[in-house]
């Protein structure tokens, strides 16, 4: 092996890589062999093949050897990112899918994954972008890169750019429930509700019986003053789902907002039931309850609650 081609042993088996980065203990992965693979080739057979059987921190050390003989190889910085991954060390498989990106920029898994670990583990959602768009120059069409653009975009609250791309899949599938419900929660958080309830109806005829999209539709139909739509909303989401304390929440809501005393304090009650630590610190602090506060029946039945919840 040429000079130029080694590689530091220390970023391979973990010294000094990284805060957090552990060390591979390598002597208890060769104990069990009869013997040490001495090529590249048979390390990375045998990283494959430990790989498949799950044996992922063995894997990871085979991967580390074989990076020592072909440090260039796009495939095994590839499967190195996979275990690490697997194994729960983020950072160290951004880095791994980083250089096989490197190595070989026109690829699609390498920018996919490493876009997957920074929007849903690490929270980079600008990095998590310029990974997918990289995606995107391989296969410019896929459509879980482009959603999770989307995504990424209204993490960050730009939500013209996540519309943008949400919009960009229905050109590609014009049935794709999904696409229309996260255009309702982007139109839903820029105020647009007509438009927001327009997609949760779209949503809700390609997908009659899920009980998010009844309950989202209650959601908007009630921050458009449609109180009566609202709960019937609720009850069907309910229908759907009888243990969902939040919609339980929202119709004790709308009754409370249409001075219905009795069914305010059921429905409270019954989400104060299935979810204490949430709804009774909301019938505490919420404004909505603020006149039922000052009636001794609502303050009888929350110390009641909270007795209960100790």
């Amino acid at each position: 092996m040429n000079s130029g081609d080694t590689i530091d042993d220390n970023i391979l088996i973990g010294k000094d890589f990284s805060p957090g980065f552990t060390k591979v203990n390598e002597q208890a992965m060769y104990n069990p062999l009869e013997c040490r693979p001495d090529s590249y080739q048979e390390w990375y057979q045998e990283g494959n093949l430990l790989r498949k059987q799950g044996d992922n921190r063995s894997s990871l050390v085979c991967y580390n050897r074989a990076l020592e003989y072909h440090p260039h190889d796009y495939w095994t910085w590839y499967y190195r990112g996979n275990v690490l991954e697997k194994l729960g060390k983020y950072d160290e498989a951004v880095y791994s899918y980083d250089r096989a990106c490197n190595l070989k920029p026109q690829n699609y898994w390498s920018w996919y994954q490493q876009g997957c670990i920074c929007i849903q583990e690490l929270g980079q959602y600008n990095r998590a972008i310029t990974c997918f768009k990289s995606a995107l120059d391989y296969n410019p069409d896929d459509y879980w890169s482009i959603y999770r653009i989307g995504k990424a975009w209204s993490k960050l609250q730009q939500y013209e750019q996540a519309i943008a791309c949400f919009d960009r899949l229905l050109a590609i599938n014009p049935k794709d429930f999904w696409t229309y419900y996260r255009l309702a929660e982007m139109y839903q958080k820029q105020g647009k509700l007509e438009l927001a309830l327009l997609n949760l109806e779209q949503a809700s005829n390609l997908k009659s019986e899920d009980y998010w999209t009844w309950y989202h539709k209650g959601m908007v139909l009630e921050q458009l003053d449609r109180i009566s739509d609202a709960i019937n909303c609720y009850l069907h989401a309910l229908s759907l789902d009888v243990r969902a304390s939040a919609a339980y929440y929202q119709l004790a809501c709308c009754y409370a907002k249409q001075n219905k005393v009795y069914w305010a304090i059921t429905f409270i009650e019954k989400a104060i039931d299935l979810n204490p630590e949430s709804y009774l610190k909301l019938a505490i602090e919420d404004s909505i309850w603020s006149e039922y506060r000052q009636k001794a029946g609502f303050m009888k039945l929350i110390h009641k609650k909270s007795n209960n919840n100790q």
